[in-house]
């Protein structure tokens, strides 16, 4: 391994966990209910977050696998991921002009954002095999994740402090200092993502002339790819797995600010909690590369997931902030290294020479698959007027997860990739 690269791989995980943490999770979607949708009533703003939540995921769907064969065949994984990652950073500083009631424009720059950010993880997850060795992926990988916890809760912090002190700071209004926070969010970006996009290296695909050839190309490996996944028995059933605990996951991430906007708690509580699933998050991470080495990847995944069912049965009875920062506390417990485990587990399952295709393709069913979480949480809230039984619904994602994953044989999975690698 090249200790510059993995260095460099890490840091992007710095640098966009600042969208994760600051629009994504903490402060957009309380802005999004108490400024861009003040003029909506009820739960009405919830509902529209998860359905802008729901847009971006259909959007992410059909981009990402086409781009993931496409980067693999001409071998671009670094050039798509700065690529998505400066359009995900310009909507983050085009969000600085979002004023009041302008929740059709915030709902627009959220969904380009997170094509950039999904889009562009996408490539970054696929350039894991590039920078490790099979030993060493799940170290690095929550690595990774540590490193996000770290660098999105720093700048939280740095946000908070603006928001809670902005007359001190010489803001005009607390919006004013807010719509600065989003701002920010797309500096950070591109500034700590510089490294990856210097000292990441990758072997060279098949060239082609022209845009439209590599196009033609993508689309013809996506076909190769659905045609031999009957090839990798537990690959498929371990990504039926991830569909489904992965929606929930990415749901409670999404929903759980506004959620807990919607019952009452107040917003600087709310981002409070953030930081602490933040800081928590980051030693938890890196103790789940011993706690995964001493009891293998998969138990370490099934203890995460139960963890989340305690969470969300925990979340529908939430009536107060203290419960809130528990629940945070909770999260950031087991979302870095449930995340940074599946995410390893996966590379070792797929052709190590066709990861950004394989990532690409994941990309595509668990980004529809994650069209559910979101849209059951407003379906659910909008048909009980109660977004506490949209929260509770999420149970069954996990659950079901859990149960598919038991029967994956991750041993088999392993020699199944070795074999379609050699037929290749």
């Amino acid at each position: 391994m090249d200790p510059k690269a993995v260095r460099s791989w890490i840091m992007y995980d710095w640098a966009n966990s600042a969208f994760a943490t600051t629009i994504m999770a903490a402060v957009m979607p309380v802005f999004y209910k108490e400024v861009a949708g003040a003029g909506l009533t009820g739960n009405t703003a919830e509902n529209y977050w998860g359905f802008t939540q729901t847009i971006a995921m259909i959007l992410v769907a059909v981009l990402c696998p086409i781009l993931g064969a496409v980067a693999d065949y001409t071998g671009s994984k670094v050039r798509f991921l700065s690529a998505f990652m400066l359009i995900g950073a310009a909507s983050c500083i085009g969000m600085a002009f979002i004023g009041e009631d302008g929740w059709l424009l915030a709902s627009i720059l959220v969904v380009i954002g997170t094509i950039g950010f999904a889009a562009s993880n996408t490539f970054y997850d696929a350039l894991l095999p590039s920078v490790s060795t099979p030993d060493t992926m799940n170290a690095v990988s929550n690595k990774g994740y540590a490193m996000g916890y770290l660098g999105g809760g720093l700048l939280l912090l740095a946000n908070l402090v603006m928001i809670l002190f902005y007359d001190k700071l010489g803001f005009p209004s607390k919006t004013a200092a807010t719509q600065t926070v989003f701002a920010t969010v797309g500096v950070w970006w591109i500034l700590f993502s510089l490294p990856i996009m210097r000292n990441v290296k990758e072997k060279a695909g098949e060239r082609v002339s022209g845009f439209v050839s590599a196009i033609g190309g993508g689309f013809a490996r996506i076909r190769v790819t659905a045609g031999t996944l009957k090839r990798y028995p537990e690959l498929l059933k371990y990504m039926a797995a991830f569909w489904f605990f992965n929606d929930g996951i990415n749901t409670v991430i999404v929903m759980a600010t506004i959620y807990g906007s919607g019952i009452g708690i107040e917003s600087n509580d709310l981002i409070a909690a953030l930081l602490i699933t933040q800081f928590v998050g980051y030693p938890s991470t890196l103790l789940f590369i011993k706690f995964a080495r001493r009891i293998g990847i998969k138990p370490s995944l099934y203890s995460s997931l139960l963890v989340y069912v305690l969470i969300v049965m925990l979340g529908f009875f939430m009536t107060n902030a203290l419960h809130f920062y528990l629940l945070a506390a909770l999260v950031g417990l087991v979302q870095g290294g449930s995340q940074a485990t599946a995410r390893s587990l996966y590379a070792e399952l797929v052709p190590p020479s066709r990861t950004a295709e394989f990532f690409g393709f994941l990309s595509l069913s668990s980004k529809f698959a994650s069209v559910a979480g979101p849209f059951v949480f407003s379906v659910v809230g909008t048909l009980t007027g109660s977004s506490r039984y949209g929260i509770l619904a999420l149970l069954a994602f996990f659950i079901l997860g859990i149960a598919i994953l038991v029967v994956v044989n991750v041993d088999k999975g392993r020699q199944e990739a070795l074999a379609g690698e050699a037929a290749s």
